[in-house]
């Protein structure tokens, strides 16, 4: 299907005459074969030259050096180019760059029409890929009015109404909640296993690799390892010297291997854990044991139906009635006195978009939420939940409809609290932080907001500086254009610009959104400094593990309303009640609740008082060996 040899891409660099003044290798040798029907992920750190060898697959760009053929057809051919468009369709990170109709049923249309397939045809077409990727009934609707995992499938049925042989997906899911990646992720394996037609994705989300037939990991410009991804993952160590990391239940496997546990095969999926570790547990000795502590004759036939981790009828999972989260954390706020100090507090919060036309949707509604000195909270929710308008509301970018704002004790709306003053104190760093650059040199664009304040030269050269070193930029990028940074770079930039106004809360929306594995685990460390240094952190977030290892307290909104508060592990514990709006667990969580199923009283193996609290990698690798090892003792 698709065959490259040897392909080189540069991007040149060029000076106000557009003369060449340098270049650089995004792609650097590379050669592959893809055959029909194969599911090919590929996989590389930001900027090792993925996203612009996808543009290859389909003759977006053709190669400097090197051939690259396409069921056939060569991409430097330009007499090729429209045929092999048709034969290789796009599909590109955000789907709101491609979606272009005011009604679904038309956006999936214009690719056909634009090829001249006949009227007739294009409909018969649209109704097969509204109805492949299950979007048939949102058909009349605006695209607008779609979340981001059903606008990504209208971005793919676009795709598909135009008969590819071939769809390449650039990170389709990296602006998505979990539910929408998972929607995504379905319709593509579908696609491939029952449509035959070839995926190539791209992503730096590890889990979404297993349904493939094969991984390539690239690193600077070159493919550095190729294989199943049982062959991929087993190497561990040798991806994360491609700043890449492997699946959690992987992650987990390899703990134990290191802990002693005899684990001979590579484990990939939640399934393929359970099942390792249950072969590894004596259930008659555990059966046992149990009847001696209970007196009571244990059914484990019995137990494995009806042993089930779900709260017991939502256990009043709900926004108006969670009592034991509320209890729990005004038991933290009583020990700890830094916390007693409520920063920023809301009050029947309420905000409606246009409000008095027929484009009026209300965004929030009746929201109340308390941000105490010190804390690292959480703010999670589906796509559309409301979660960023709420963080906007809190320095005063956004004036609610109804409610108030308080900081420090203080209405923000009050006349005479000034919001340029309020803003330097709870600082907003946003979704794709490099948009906010725009300066000729990082330097210059750190000083920005300490300017805006009125602060002294002095005071500004001392606070950009600092910021700098606090974000653990270096000091030969200081001079530096902001837009030749890597990803990761951008965003130290864009936060050391915001704490360089001095601010007490620090709120990131995204802030990890599209960075690999590496450059992920860099900002989120950055974050969990600062917040160890005294900074208040509020983190908008889609990712359900990143949330479980470093937040304090997690608030859940849902259309525009408050589901849920509570501790990580409080939180999670209602997994079902947040899939049920769009989100998940991290996986640990799925995996100890397996467990739970299959051995009755796991809590008395385990070192947690409920395995629930076992909610990362590391925590559930100490449960497991727990278990392990106390089964040998028997």
């Amino acid at each position: 299907m698709i065959k490259a040899r040897k392909v080189v891409y540069e991007y040149y660099r060029r000076d106000e005459n557009n003369e060449i003044i340098g270049s650089e290798k995004a792609i650097d040798g590379v050669s592959f074969d893809i055959k029909d029907g194969e599911f090919i992920s590929i996989v590389g750190h930001n900027g090792c030259g993925k996203s612009t060898l996808a543009k290859h697959l389909n003759a977006l760009i053709c190669p400097t050096e090197g051939t690259l053929w396409v069921d056939g057809m060569n991409t430097a051919d330009d007499d090729n180019i429209f045929n092999i468009r048709q034969c290789t369709g796009m599909v590109f990170q955000n789907p709101d760059n491609q979606l272009v109709a005011n009604v679904v049923e038309e956006d999936v249309g214009f690719g056909p029409e634009n090829i001249g397939v006949p009227t007739d045809e294009i409909w018969k077409r649209v109704n097969d890929a509204l109805k492949i990727v299950n979007i048939e009934k949102r058909r009349k609707d605006s695209p607008n009015h779609l979340s981001g995992g059903q606008k990504q499938r209208v971005a793919i049925a676009g795709v598909l109404a135009m008969k590819p042989k071939c769809i390449v997906l650039d990170e389709p899911t990296a602006m998505l909640d979990p539910s929408g990646r998972k929607e995504v992720i379905d319709a593509i394996t579908m696609l491939n296993k029952k449509e035959k037609i070839n995926i190539i994705l791209i992503t730096h989300h590890m889990e979404e690799t297993l349904n493939s037939d094969r991984i390539i990991v690239m690193d600077g410009g070159k493919i550095v390892m190729e294989g199943s991804p049982e062959t991929i993952f087993k190497q561990a160590e040798e991806l994360k010297k491609h700043k890449l990391c492997v699946p959690q239940a992987t992650q987990i496997a390899d703990l134990l291997k290191n802990k002693g546990i005899d684990i001979d095969r590579t484990i990939l999926t939640r399934e393929e854990l359970v099942n390792e570790i249950l072969e590894k547990v004596d259930m008659q000795n555990i059966k046992q044991e149990l009847k001696q502590d209970s007196k009571q004759d244990i059914d484990l036939k019995e137990n494995n139906i009806k042993q089930d981790l779900t709260l017991d009828t939502a256990q009043n999972f709900d926004a108006d009635t969670i009592t034991s989260s509320e209890k729990q954390l005004q038991e933290s706020d009583n020990k700890n006195d830094n916390t007693k100090i409520k920063l920023i507090e809301t009050k029947d919060l309420s905000y409606i978009y246009e409000k008095g036309t027929v484009y009026e949707r209300t965004a929030l509604s009746n929201v109340n939420i308390t941000i105490n000195k010190g804390e690292f909270v959480a703010l999670i929710g589906h796509t559309g939940s409301g979660k960023s308008t709420l963080i906007q509301t809190l320095n005063g970018l956004v004036k609610p409809t109804s409610g108030v704002v308080y900081y420090n004790g203080k209405n923000i709306h009050d006349k005479g609290n000034s919001l340029k003053k309020l803003r330097s104190k709870v600082g907003l760093v946003f979704q794709y932080p490099e948009y906010q650059l725009f300066a000729e040199t990082v330097i210059e664009d750190v000083k920005f907001g300490p300017k805006n304040i009125g602060m002294s030269p002095e005071e500004i050269n001392d606070a950009a500086n600092e910021a700098l070193k606090m974000t653990g930029v270096s000091d030969n990028l200081y001079e530096a254009s902001p837009l030749e940074l890597s990803g990761g770079e951008k965003r130290r930039v864009a936060i050391a610009g915001v704490l360089a106004m001095k601010p007490e809360v620090l709120i990131l929306d995204e802030p990890t959104a599209g960075l690999d594995p590496a450059g992920r685990d860099e900002i989120l460390g950055l974050i969990s400094e600062l917040h160890k240094n005294g900074l208040t952190i509020i983190l908008v977030s889609h990712s359900m593990s990143d949330v479980a290892e470093y937040a304090d307290k997690i608030y859940v909104m849902d259309d525009g309303c408050l589901f849920a508060k509570g501790t990580p592990s409080e939180v999670f514990k209602g997994y079902k009640e947040l899939e049920k709006i769009g989100l998940s667990a991290p996986e640990t969580v799925y995996i100890m609740e397996k467990l739970k199923k299959k051995i009755p009283h796991l809590e008395k193996y385990v070192s947690t008082e409920q395995s629930f609290d076992i909610i990362t990698p590391e925590r559930a690798a100490d449960a497991i060996y727990s278990l392990l090892k106390g089964k040998e003792k028997c």
